[in-house]
């Protein structure tokens, strides 16, 4: 199987969830929005009963920014990859593995798209960070795409492996709602770690999700607040998003390949 077909699937793919997403004005619009009233509901909500010892400054808009932004690229793999089911019904699945791309380009190109959805979700909202009193230039942009980039391929992999082995849109939102949504609020996006918690904190502390948010937070402070993150160390969120990552691929290029 050559590199031209490989990429072929890839780039089709990719291509389509794509124009999916830019041709309708409305999601567009509802992509932007809701991540800003979430925002400014949530966070004009707890502001004033919000604080952390040590970071007494740190204002909660401040805090939840970024975990609003992993919760961007979250959305963008729950609904990106629900259409694995859709397109299975509907017969476009069975037309991409007739094609002489493998099964592991179909998994890379439905990845890259979703990623790219997710991406261009955050970006937009990122635009706003002065208003959560970040200014662009204290943001360390490149150690954020990087970690939304990770993020982002681990998550749509995740859900392309779920939504691959599930025959129904309404079983997929079921186990989206008690893993991903769950996975999300319990990595330190919404409320820091309580180590006096103890069953709490183990949750948070061995959910992937919690270094994928320590990573893009990181990026919003140049010396970050302690308290404000699951894990101590840059390295241990490098280390466990990279593990995260390659495990999801590995588990969705099994799944794919195993089928028939």
């Amino acid at each position: 199987m050559n590199i031209a077909d490989q990429w072929a699937t890839i780039s089709v793919l990719w291509g389509r969830d794509l124009s999916r997403f830019l041709r309708k004005p409305s999601r567009l619009i509802g992509a932007f929005m809701q991540p800003i009233i979430f925002w400014l509901m949530i966070g004009g909500g707890l502001t004033s009963t919000f604080k952390i010892s040590g970071a007494e400054s740190l204002n909660y808009e401040q805090y939840f920014f970024p975990g609003v932004v992993v919760m961007l690229v979250l959305f963008a793999a729950i609904f990106g990859t629900i259409t694995v089911i859709e397109d299975r019904h509907e017969g476009f699945l069975q037309s991409v593995l007739t094609a002489p791309g493998s099964r592991s380009a179909l998994v890379l190109g439905k990845a890259l798209g979703v990623s790219s959805v997710g991406l261009i979700q955050a970006t937009a909202f990122l635009a706003l960070a002065p208003l959560a009193g970040f200014s662009y230039a204290s943001i360390d942009w490149l150690n954020l795409y990087f970690f939304l980039l990770l993020g982002s391929v681990a998550l749509s992999t995740f859900g392309f492996a779920l939504a691959w082995w599930l025959d129904s849109s309404q079983a997929y939102h079921a186990i989206m709602s008690i893993i991903l949504i769950p996975g999300w609020i319990l990595s330190g996006a919404m409320f820091p770690i309580n180590h006096d918690q103890l069953v709490l904190s183990k949750v948070m502390n061995f959910n992937p999700m919690s270094y994928i948010v320590d990573g893009v937070r990181r990026s919003f402070y140049s010396d970050i607040p302690l308290g404000t993150t699951v894990s101590n160390s840059a390295l241990i969120d490098l280390v466990v998003v990279l593990g995260f990552t390659a495990f999801s691929l590995l588990w969705a290029n099994i799944i794919v390949n195993r089928s028939k």
